[in-house]
């Protein structure tokens, strides 16, 4: 799960650059926007690529063909956003996608879609796995007949894909836990945490706790697990306060699907105090919808580290093109303020930067001016 990426002020935007938007960052969507999309037969980024077999099956055409692109879910305004934008960076990185299909939260239905894109011919898909080690059973399928996959969010356990992309999941629970460490200096703080079934939530849940373990170990962290569901994050959160009515700081997973439910819980209770005020609960969040932009202008929560999903559709269009072109990538570098890595299963990751989003620079126009309308 990740957040929408739009701009402070609700436009969405382009940021891509998972976090730290530094002016190298601000000059990609210029950059990248057209230089990757004009060369079309040269790996973006100062990574390199080889003409030979690309790694997730097939390759070695000329990157024509129909491509299918499968979404986990749109309840979410992160899923919302990314599904908005998959049409417009495909064409911008010629490539013929059909129309979205929405699996609805359910890890079965996501390996009927693949099937069914399959069948239809598609020769290359880009998937945004419900279930790290579900996904399996699909990318299976794809690999036997020769269709190249590129995930996009969630990285799968098994399978073969030509590349995932996704920003540092681990960096997101690092820095809401470094935020949190700072504001908060004792006692209890909760994590809503994500689907552990997801690596996004795994990883995510283990950064946060690992750190605090280690860097802040005056604060006791209570944790919620909410598999990214909004009814039960409410619930189960109205019963630790109960039990816990001192709590002083909330890390959210995913502020697409818990930042309503936490705001509504914390106001029922008379909990939901402004930021500045002695009894305010710090929250950040993981996101950038929004919403989230919204409530932290308002002083009801006080951070996000916002997810690109510009450039998750972006890049997602980029590589599987590349993929069908039968190019290979190398770790390292990017030109687009990212860092390819290889993972512990050889598969390859581009991790997209994501910054965190604070009342001081939630409209900063150096943060978030360039924009991809």
């Amino acid at each position: 799960m990740t957040g929408t990426t739009m701009d402070p002020k609700g436009t969405t935007r382009g940021n891509g650059a998972p976090r730290a938007r530094s002016s190298r960052r601000r000059g990609l969507s210029a950059v990248a926007l057209l230089g990757c999309a004009a060369l079309a037969l040269a790996a973006c980024g100062s990574t390199k690529d080889t003409a030979a077999g690309a790694g997730g099956g097939g390759g070695g055409g000329d990157g024509k063909g129909k491509v299918g692109v499968i979404l986990p879910l749109l309840t979410s305004p992160f899923w919302q956003s990314y599904n908005d934008y998959v049409p417009k960076m495909a064409k911008s990185e010629g490539v013929d996608a059909l129309k979205t299909v929405n699996s609805n939260s359910d890890p079965s239905q996501q390996i009927t879609d693949i099937n069914n894109q399959l069948n239809q011919g598609v020769k290359g898909l880009v998937v945004a796995p419900l279930d790290s080690a579900a996904i399996g059973a699909g990318l299976d399928q794809a690999e036997r007949k020769g269709v190249p996959v590129v995930a996009v969010d969630v990285a799968p356990d098994k399978g073969k894909v030509a590349m995932v992309v996704r920003a540092n999941n681990v960096a997101y629970g690092k820095k809401a836990c470094t935020y949190l460490g700072d504001h908060v200096k004792t006692g209890k703080v909760v994590q809503i945490m994500g689907d552990l079934a997801s690596v996004n939530g795994r990883e995510r849940s283990k950064a946060f706790r690992d750190c605090v373990k280690d860097e802040y170990p005056k604060l006791k962290v209570l944790e919620i697990p909410a598999k990214w569901e909004s009814d039960t994050a409410a619930s189960k959160l109205d019963t630790l306060l109960n039990a816990n009515p001192d709590i002083k700081g909330i890390y959210m997973q995913a502020g697409g699907v818990y930042l309503a439910p936490t705001l509504q819980t914390l106001k029922s209770k008379g909990m939901l105090e402004k930021a500045g005020s002695a009894k305010h609960i710090t929250i950040v969040s993981n996101d950038g919808i929004p919403q989230e932009f919204a409530a932290i202008r308002k002083g009801q929560i006080d951070a996000t580290v916002s997810q690109p999903a510009d450039t998750y559709a972006k890049y997602g269009m980029y590589y599987i093109k590349a993929a069908m072109q039968g190019k290979k990538f190398k770790p390292g570098p990017t030109d687009h303020g990212s860092k390819i890595v290889k993972l512990p299963s050889g598969t390859l990751e581009d991790q997209l930067p994501a910054p965190l989003v604070t009342k001081k620079n939630v409209d900063d126009p150096e943060l978030w001016g360039n924009t991809v309308k």
